[in-house]
């Protein structure tokens, strides 16, 4: 007859208790299905991004629109107009800059402090945005003509006049666009180095030749009171002053040179034909 053997449990030669061992595996466990979770994730993360990059997107759609020009939170002029009495001076200096860098000095006078303004001087320095620096006279004009005129409104050549800063062409508005306004004259002058345009008009005077003197002094008093950080401004306004010269507009409006006028002369005697 042969030994009957019971069973014994097994013998824990690890020295780690079974419960220990349980719970290690269930960890194991764990760790593999968060791990196949976050992969999951991470495959639907890339398949969105896949799907909304082929979406055609409208340009600039969100996008706020870009600023244009604004005034200055703390205006600081930097021209002014050097005359003795102190009623010549602008009834309002503004200053504007755009985002791109470019600043407008303007000087404007008026007949009455409620009355639109009857006089104008923009020193233009522009930045990063020269689209509009290209051909400043049809932005004269439209300040000539006034927000009434609309289009873009119809010049011709009105002669030059000699300032401190050289030749300056005049224009005016053509006898379509505005009759009311024939004694207005504007200016646009262009400087390369540096970048700077001064343009402006005026219809303060009664005729084209007290308004021709009218611009070549104002022109001639214009002077800088700061440059900035650009000392080629300042060496504009330096060597414009050695050519400054005195003036009178009541002198100057009888002395206008016809050839530089821009009128027909007035002729004596009789033409006497061939």
């Amino acid at each position: 007859m042969s030994p009957i053997v019971l069973d014994q449990p097994a013998l824990n030669t690890s020295g780690v208790h079974p419960t220990l061992r349980s719970f290690a595996d269930e960890c194991s466990a764990v760790l593999v299905r968060v791990m196949a979770y976050l992969c999951g994730l991470a495959v639907l993360a890339v398949i969105a991004v896949d799907l909304f990059s082929a979406m055609p997107v409208e340009a600039n759609a969100g996008m706020p629109a870009a600023r244009g020009w604004t005034p200055a939170s703390r205006p600081r002029p930097a021209f002014a107009i050097s005359k003795l009495d102190l009623s010549d001076r602008p009834d309002a200096y503004e200053i504007l800059r755009h985002p791109e860098g470019g600043r407008k000095d303007i000087l404007r006078w008026a007949a009455g402090s409620a009355e639109a303004p009857t006089s104008e001087i923009e020193i233009y320095r522009p930045g990063g945005e020269l689209d509009a620096f290209a051909a400043p006279a049809a932005g004269i004009a439209g300040r000539m003509a006034g927000p009434e005129v609309t289009g873009a409104p119809e010049i011709e050549p009105a002669g030059v006049i000699d300032t401190k800063f050289g030749r300056i062409a005049l224009l005016r508005l053509s006898g379509a666009v505005s009759p009311d306004k024939q004694a207005c004259l504007g200016f646009a002058k262009t400087f390369v180095t540096p970048h700077l345009t001064i343009s402006g008009w005026s219809c303060q005077a009664a005729s084209l030749a007290a308004q021709r003197a009218l611009l070549g002094c104002t022109l001639n008093r214009l002077t800088l009171l700061s440059a900035g950080n650009d000392p080629k401004v300042a060496e504009l306004f330096a060597r414009a002053e050695l050519k400054r010269d005195t003036c009178n507009t009541t002198t100057a409006a009888t002395a206008t040179n016809w050839i530089a006028s821009g009128e027909a002369p007035t002729l004596r005697g009789q033409l006497i034909p061939d």
